[in-house]
């Protein structure tokens, strides 16, 4: 079994993956647009540029997206992405480019666990959690 994170958009899918591209490295492998799909009929014409699913390498794990029709889309609640790296300078540069434009709910700082920790809702909406692993003594 394989556990994998799938984000919901409310049509800025697209954006969004441009922006995590620029923050945290990432890289789109995949992208569908809902017109291309063979459910281009059972959504609104003006839906049809959005993202039907979508792809996002980071590292070695894969984000899934899409931007949810609008009859079915609720804001993200409940849960954060979590990003983690041993290098400190990394961490704090990828939780300062995801809190950009968006919301911090714990400044990136030092804790009882890690040498670097912060949370933030990003511009669109996402919640990540950032964590820089300790050095190992």
């Amino acid at each position: 079994m394989k556990a994998s994170t799938h984000l919901s958009f409310n049509g800025q899918c697209a954006a969004a993956f441009k922006f995590y591209e620029r923050a945290i490295g990432a890289k789109v492998t995949f992208s569908l647009t809902w017109g291309d799909s063979p459910m281009a009929e059972q959504v609104p014409p003006e839906w049809r540029e959005k993202i039907c699913h979508a792809s996002l390498s980071v590292g070695n794990d894969v984000i899934s997206a899409a931007d949810s029709p609008p009859q079915y889309y609720t804001q993200p609640n409940g849960f954060c992405v979590a990003l983690s790296t041993s290098d400190l300078a990394e961490a704090e540069r990828v939780f300062k480019a995801l809190a950009e434009g968006g919301k911090v709910n714990m400044e990136f700082q030092k804790t009882f666990w890690s040498p670097g920790f912060g949370m933030a809702i990003d511009q669109f909406g996402i919640p990540w959690m950032v964590n820089c692993e300790p050095q190992a003594s």
